[in-house]
């Protein structure tokens, strides 16, 4: 496995996910936090929070047990589309036919007619703030030559990373029952999203961006509500419960942490803020100072 991780990173991210996973495989279930807002897990229910610092884990639950991605599967779309574009294959400006079968994909979305076009950057804008499920499909066609195609390659680019309990089914994240992962995968892909490509990270932190003369505004309502919390990705589909996948960095120190399978939004927020609240001060300082940490790493 570590050297399909090094195969699909830049070394020092390698290094670090390497860190990562060994303190997956070595750190026992830790008891979970007596919640102090009401949270009540269900079957649905998995998390990690992961010391960003040291690649540590502080708190696991049901973290390696099948779940449901739905949104958080537009992470690894955005990691094969900021790829694409490292390569030369696609740049901001290139602009991605939106076929029929793309614009018809339910909700979330933008809503195009079929034979329109969107830019890069403003797909890369669409899926981080949006999750646009239209947008996911054009990009997936434009990638793949179809969905099913660039889901394969999906699946491929989960095990060069690491992400041993991830099968993609398509690139939006709709239902689908074959469509798996888990919540430490999901982490392994937020802390790869940011290491190997830090400059499009910042894109996760946006809470609106303007499309078409209208202020389209996001979902994470995370941004802004806890300090030091700048993305990345929300998610959510009957079948899975609310997930969130959350960066925090504060005081020289830095959390990953994630929640999948919440009753509503507003029970899996809190429940984020009570791991962070938690955790934050148990994890490790990098340069006894602000700033910086494993994500700020390339």
């Amino acid at each position: 496995m570590i050297r399909n991780i090094r195969s699909g990173l830049h070394p020092v991210a390698a290094v670090l996910l390497i860190v990562f996973l060994a303190g997956c495989s070595t750190t026992e279930t830790l008891r979970p936090p007596a919640p102090t807002v009401s949270f009540a897990p269900t079957s649905k229910y998995a998390a990690i929070v992961v010391d960003a610092n040291n690649g540590n884990t502080l708190f696991q639950s049901s973290a390696t047990a099948p779940r449901y991605p739905a949104s958080l599967t537009k992470m690894m779309t955005l990691y094969m589309l900021f790829e694409a574009m490292e390569q030369g294959r696609v740049s901001n400006a290139t602009l991605i036919p939106v076929s029929a079968y793309a614009a018809a994909r339910p909700p979330s979305k933008l809503g195009f007619r079929a034979g329109e076009t969107i830019s890069v950057q403003s797909a890369i804008q669409a899926l981080c703030t949006k999750s646009a499920n239209d947008v996911a499909a054009a990009v997936a066609e434009y990638l793949g030559g179809t969905e099913d195609q660039f889901a394969a390659q999906m699946t491929a680019k989960a095990r060069q990373l690491g992400m041993s309990g991830t099968v993609f089914r398509n690139a939006s994240g709709l239902p689908d029952d074959g469509q798996r992962t888990t919540a430490r995968d999901m982490a392994v892909l937020g802390i790869a999203l940011r290491n190997r490509f830090p400059n499009q990270y910042a894109n996760f932190s946006a809470r609106e961006f303007a499309f078409r003369g209208k202020l389209v505004k996001g979902h994470n309502d995370m941004l802004g509500r806890v300090r030091g919390v700048d993305g990345i990705k929300t998610g959510y589909i009957r079948a899975s419960g609310y997930n969130i996948v959350t960066s925090v960095q504060a005081d020289g120190r830095g959390l990953v942490v994630v929640v999948m399978g919440g009753q509503s939004a507003k029970a899996r927020n809190a429940h984020v803020e009570e791991l962070i609240a938690r955790y934050l001060p148990a994890a490790s300082r990098r340069g006894g100072g602000g700033g910086g940490g494993l994500f700020a790493r390339n």
